[in-house]
């Protein structure tokens, strides 16, 4: 009898939902993993889909990571490198997404779970959430993209902190210091993120694909070459069809109908 994935998705209002369902604690082993590899490339693949949601099941965990089953067999010779960079390259592939990405914390959020947040570009948390690096703790190195890109969300010192120590911080704190950008009664992470998904949904896809491409360029990017990169945007973006129909609703005074094109 084949077991009923953990990881799936749908779609509607141009919205697909990503959703972890291994409760209670929403954990990753190698099936999930390649599980939700398998829902990004599907997700990336259908023209329908203008923004993706990730999602845990229940109220209490996002997820919480790792399964530490899995954690014995990287101390083995060569099987922790295979381990790390299938994880790095799940989220990278998240962060690369070309797609609006939102995740929605309806609970905690620790390792991978945490790094899976920070690899989207927004978040929205339930007051209960709680997030956290706790590799540290463990005597493992905190992989996942978790050193680069956590300090490019809440900055350097308070990156390293989290990391150094392994300890949690509240939905309050994550608010306060920017790593998520809305704060949510529990049990609406996921209605709230769906809001905002659907509105981003109705933008045109020539402009939201092109405005991530240019903000995450800005991570590599001098200010002259971002300059010149938001001018060669400008120019693609005004040659689309959808500028020119946003040009004439707005002298309309109508909502345009926009093509992705």
């Amino acid at each position: 009898m084949t077991e009923k994935p953990t990881v799936t998705w749908s779609a509607a209002d141009g919205v697909a939902t990503i959703t972890l369902d291994n409760p209670p604690l929403n954990t990753f082993g190698k099936e999930a993993m390649y599980e939700l590899r398998t829902c990004l490339e599907e997700v990336a693949a259908d023209e329908a889909v203008r923004a993706v949601i990730i999602v845990g099941t229940g109220d209490r965990f996002f997820s919480a990571g790792q399964d530490v089953s899995v954690l014995p067999e990287a101390t083995e010779p060569g099987k922790g490198r295979a381990l790390a960079q299938m994880s790095e390259d799940l989220l990278q592939r998240l962060d690369e997404m070309s797609k609006p990405t939102i995740c929605a914390l309806n609970g905690t959020a620790l390792g991978v779970g945490c790094l899976m947040a920070i690899a989207c570009d927004i978040r929205i948390a339930a007051r209960n959430a709680k997030l956290g690096v706790p590799e540290s703790k463990l005597g493992v190195f905190p992989g996942g993209g978790g050193t680069q890109r956590l300090p490019r969300v809440i900055g350097e010192a308070r990156a390293l902190e989290m990391l150094y120590t392994g300890n949690s911080i509240d939905a309050d704190e994550a608010y306060r210091i920017g790593l998520v950008s809305h704060l949510v009664p529990i049990g609406e992470a996921l209605s709230a993120a769906q809001e905002l998904a659907i509105q981003i949904a109705r933008q045109s896809v020539v402009v939201t694909r092109s405005i991530k491409e240019a903000v995450h360029a800005a991570r590599d990017n001098t200010s002259s070459e971002g300059a010149a990169l938001e001018v060669d945007m400008i120019e693609r973006v005004f040659g689309s069809h959808d500028a020119q129909e946003g040009l004439r609703a707005f002298l309309e005074k109508r909502k345009p109908q926009f093509q992705h094109r």
